[in-house]
């Protein structure tokens, strides 16, 4: 097995479950919901979007690049994701979910239009009318939730981006919003304040790096102040994607910080996302980085207990560890760790998967190995 087929394996035995119950309009019936039942209302749209996030690029992806049984799995899975669209935002279905009350809803409607964002042609450009109009509406019944003064702001301004990329109005001034008050809150060295205070976690990767970014590049075209940011915008997520390779120790373990550590391997989105789209900085090598994010991936997925019997998520970093997860936190929250799956969007003959193996630079220095000296940027 080769390690992308090995990373796609993993990365559908995280999200199939959820996608394949969804489909037949029997997640709400699958999905546990005995964790934390008081959230268990939003589970079912936690679990899709965040799925979502994750599986969008691979579903994108050139499928003339592909082998041809990978290319068989990415067009079964391209039908099931835009079924599940349909199930999940048609009123009539069993599994019609909440889009515009109690608060949660508004953060994975965000995660679910970033995953329209990534894949515009596999999702927003292959909806059906009829379906587009639903996405559409659920989209904006989102706006019914207020965002507070931190990351959140990013997931009103990220279903404006997702409204605009299925051909639909959208409220400049929501998005707007996000990318300036973000823009005042950078603490330096390549992070941002969750809002106008800095937290030590890991939702410069969770959420504000990623959806800055393609907030940005995907908007620029519509508006000379958000070109104009960015290029200070990718930059700072550059750096904050070389922090992220850093932190990879050398057998695949990761510091333990900060809230929301049950999204396990997700703390890497950003890192991922700068390998996809090919802006990592010059001093990382992106066999480098595969074979740091594989450590991490094999290291988490070794975890006896990461899934229940029926293949389902369980909360903890590595295995069951329950005691790890916040209040807010249910079975579908965690699905947020598809987003180390990123890289899956960039074809087999890309030097992401190319490129021969090379070592992390957590692993070469703790071998005795050089690398250089790291730097704090402004």
């Amino acid at each position: 097995m080769t390690v992308r087929q090995e990373w796609l394996e993993d990365l559908l035995r995280i999200t199939g479950p959820v996608l394949e119950s969804l489909s037949r309009g029997e997640l709400k019936k699958r999905l546990p919901l005995d964790f934390h039942p008081d959230r268990a209302e939003f589970a079912p749209l936690e679990a899709f979007g965040r799925s979502m996030l994750g599986l969008a690029p691979w579903l994108e992806a050139d499928p003339e690049t592909l082998e041809a049984e990978e290319r068989a799995l990415q067009a079964k899975w391209r039908e099931t994701a835009l079924c599940c669209i349909d199930r999940a935002t048609d009123p009539a279905s069993p599994d019609y979910m909440l889009f515009d009350r109690g608060g949660q809803p508004l953060v994975d409607t965000a995660f679910l239009a970033h995953a329209v964002l990534r894949a515009p042609k596999a999702l927003a450009g292959a909806l059906e009318p009829r379906v587009r109009r639903q996405l559409a509406e659920a989209f904006r019944a989102s706006r019914r939730i207020s965002s507070f003064n931190t990351n959140w702001l990013f997931f009103t301004a990220m279903v404006e981006a997702g409204l605009h990329e299925i051909g639909e109005e959208y409220d400049e001034m929501r998005l707007m919003t996000a990318l300036r008050c973000f823009r005042d809150w950078y603490a330096g060295d390549g992070m941002y304040g969750d809002g106008p205070s800095f937290h030590f976690d890991y939702y410069n990767s969770f959420v504000i790096q990623p959806m800055y970014v393609d907030i940005v590049n995907r908007m620029a075209g519509t508006h000379p102040e958000i070109r104009a940011m960015q290029e200070t915008v990718n930059a700072r997520a550059a750096r904050y994607a070389s922090i992220l390779e850093r932190l990879i120790g050398p057998e695949g373990s990761y510091p333990v910080v900060g809230r929301s550590i049950c999204y396990r391997f997700g703390a890497f989105q950003m890192l991922a996302q700068a390998a996809l789209q090919h802006r990592l900085e010059p001093h990382l090598t992106p066999a480098g980085v595969r074979c740091g994010l594989t450590a991490v991936i094999r290291r988490v997925m070794s975890a006896e207990e990461m899934f229940d019997g029926d293949g389902w998520l369980r909360p903890g970093v590595f295995g069951w560890q329950p005691e790890l997860a916040e209040g807010y936190i249910n079975i579908g929250s965690l699905y947020l760790c598809s987003a180390v799956f990123l890289p899956l969007g960039l074809g087999p003959e890309d030097p992401f998967w190319k490129d021969p193996d090379a070592e992390w630079t957590g692993r070469t220095v703790w071998q005795g190995g050089h690398i250089a000296i790291d730097h704090a940027e402004d």
